[in-house]
């Protein structure tokens, strides 16, 4: 018998033992007890799947979802601190639009809002950019710029309340470089207080926006600064010309999370004023008007409902607005 014979007779062989086991697969994955054993399988695996986000549903449930609806069926009554109340339709909603106070609380929110995004969206983008790099000193600087992002805003709101006061460390050098002849109100003023709690505002959120910078600047490719360079690009023209488009995404990103917390700015003002809202409640905020209005023995629970769908509406509709606005950038980009 030839060489040639029994390598061919081999093939054979090889096919079709071959052939038989994959239709002994085949015959195994259509039997009955093979699709129940895949089928447990998957059940086994969905099961404990819900096992793990289960605890994340409990909290989000007795934290989040539960309160809300709480507070939507709150916002339709007239409940108290002493009374359980009763359903009033629209009353709370036409009475809120009609109070002075929610006005200026609206307005103080939306100064907020308008002052501390583009600041928020423009300074840690350009810190970001300086202490880019590999050195010990610039990881120094980027760890120092990050600290207060770890300090209570309470505490940063105390430690600024001290120093702005009328006898604080920045009156008094203010007054010794004899720029001013007497103390600057900046807890009293509504404007100044306003605008002194937006720069403390700023300044705590600097360092987290610049984290969030130095990850987007890791991704635009350096060849692209060394071309800018090789064209003749100034650092200001290589910043506006690579950095900023390389950083549109996350540009857009940082404008939603710092104007949804503008507006709901709260322990700034609150420390600033001492609780108070200012004088005459001219700087209070309406996350304050909540607090107000939600809890002690006066409590307005169906009034604070009210204004806490006012600003659930209000951020969710900023929020929707730049969530298309990055999806319209993604897709440019």
């Amino acid at each position: 018998m030839t060489s040639g014979t029994v390598s061919s007779g081999a093939k054979r062989t090889a096919h079709k033992n071959h052939g038989s086991v994959r239709g002994a697969r085949n015959s195994r994955a259509n039997s009955p007890d093979y699709v129940d054993e895949q089928h447990h399988i998957r059940e086994g695996r969905g099961f404990s799947g819900w096992l793990f986000v289960l605890p994340a549903i409990l909290v989000a449930l007795t934290f989040v979802i539960i309160p809300f609806i709480n507070t939507i069926r709150l916002s339709f009554t007239d409940a108290t601190f002493s009374n359980p109340g009763q359903f009033v339709g629209l009353e709370q909603y036409r009475k809120m639009l009609a109070d002075d106070a929610v006005h200026t609380g609206l307005i103080n929110s939306s100064l907020y809002v308008v002052c501390v995004v583009p600041c928020m969206v423009i300074l840690p983008l350009i810190l970001a950019s300086l202490v880019a790099g590999n050195s010990k000193v610039l990881a120094f600087f980027r760890a120092s710029f990050y600290l207060p992002v770890v300090v209570s805003t309470v505490i940063v709101g105390l430690v600024w309340t001290n120093l702005l006061d009328t006898r604080g460390l920045v009156n008094s050098i203010l007054e010794s470089a004899g720029w001013i002849k007497q103390a600057v109100p900046f807890l009293t003023d509504r404007w100044l207080l306003l605008f002194s709690a937006m720069a403390i505002t700023i300044w705590t959120g600097l360092g987290y926006y610049m984290i969030i910078y130095l990850s987007a600047l890791a991704n635009i490719d350096p060849t692209l600064y060394e071309a800018a360079a090789l064209d003749g690009a100034g650092v200001v023209r290589r910043f506006l010309h690579v950095t900023v488009p390389g950083c549109r995404s996350t540009m857009v990103l940082i404008m939603l999370l710092s104007s949804a917390a503008a507006f709901r700015v709260f322990n700034e003002i609150y420390v600033l004023t001492g609780g108070t809202g200012g004088v005459g409640g001219r700087d209070v905020t309406m996350t304050m008007l909540i607090k107000n209005y939600g809890t002690g023995l006066n409590a307005k629970y169906g009034y604070a409902g009210a204004i806490s769908m006012l600003v659930f509406l209000i951020v969710g509709s900023l929020i929707a607005i730049e969530f298309f606005v990055q999806r319209k950038v993604d897709r440019d980009a």
